[in-house]
């Protein structure tokens, strides 16, 4: 067994709040070079240009790439052959928030209650997905996720008969209705089967993975380029001015649903499509 001081996870998340914040991320950064290259309309490559330039301000100042710092969501996984020592576990994650958020000088946008509001002033509590793998190590992923692309997800639990189709016209449809709100280029995370709340997890577990990353099944990979290209033909393009850029990634997870089912959740990220790991 062994042991891990809860103050150790409290300094990794408040570095890794003030990381995934002010700096793009390499791929991000990649996906948006390559943007730039093959873009064909003059004012998305001026946004793009505009986008490399703001991250590299950011980097250089190490401040927010963006004014809306999110609210902090942490996934874990904990190995289970791990014992926490100090303290509560939910309650150092929370500090390492509150540090993050108010020692990195970020937006503090978290209210404490979604109908009478009240801001906690210090970005907590963070949504926190806790998972147990084998092992002796803990990984710690911060993805904060601001609310410009958070409104614009949409889940729909779908009938078995509408099928590939089915599920393909309502991704589509929803990167269509969001337009110009999630600040495109925009990550498109995809969750598909299990449960409602399953799916809803599966869709925002699918924005931290690497955008060079493909998802391992032949299918969904396949399906994940071919989503890409139809969405990139809707012609929103970065920020909503036209253009053929209006999305950097679509990343698919998926898992078992029941026979009477077929939940799909889209969640959509901003272009900076913040998250930051560590393992412990």
């Amino acid at each position: 067994m062994r042991e891990i001081d809860v103050k150790t996870i409290t300094d990794s998340v408040e570095k890794l709040c003030i990381d995934a914040n002010c700096f793009l991320p390499c791929d991000v950064r990649e996906k948006i070079e390559n943007a730039l290259k093959n873009e064909t309309s003059e004012v998305g490559k001026g946004i793009l240009d505009k986008l490399l330039e703001n991250a590299d301000i950011a980097k250089n100042k190490e401040m927010p790439i963006c004014q809306d710092t999110g609210m902090a969501v942490i996934f874990i996984d904990i190995g289970q052959e791990v014992h926490f020592t100090g303290g509560d576990l939910t309650e150092a994650i929370n500090e390492g928030v509150r540090r993050g958020y108010i020692n990195g000088y970020l937006r503090k946008s978290v209210v404490a209650d979604p109908i009478r509001r009240g801001n906690t002033n210090d970005n907590t509590p963070a949504v926190i997905h806790y998972n147990i793998v084998s092992g002796d190590k803990v990984k710690i992923t911060v993805a904060p996720k601001g609310f410009g692309s958070e409104n614009m997800s949409a889940l729909k639990m779908l009938k078995p008969a509408e099928g590939l189709e089915g599920v393909k016209e309502f991704i589509v449809d929803t990167v269509k209705k969001a337009g110009a709100n999630p600040c495109p280029p925009i990550v498109v995370g995809v969750g598909i089967g299990g449960t409602a709340d399953k799916c809803a997890y599966l869709a925002k577990k699918a924005l931290t993975r690497n955008l060079n990353e493909k998802n391992q099944d032949p299918y969904y990979s396949a399906l994940e380029d071919e989503l890409l290209e139809k969405i990139n033909n809707l012609d929103i393009g970065p920020q909503g001015f036209g253009g053929k850029t209006t999305a950097l990634k679509v990343s698919i997870e998926t898992f078992a649903t029941h026979i009477a089912g077929l939940p799909c959740c889209v969640n959509i990220n901003c272009h900076v499509t913040r998250h930051k790991d560590v393992i412990i």
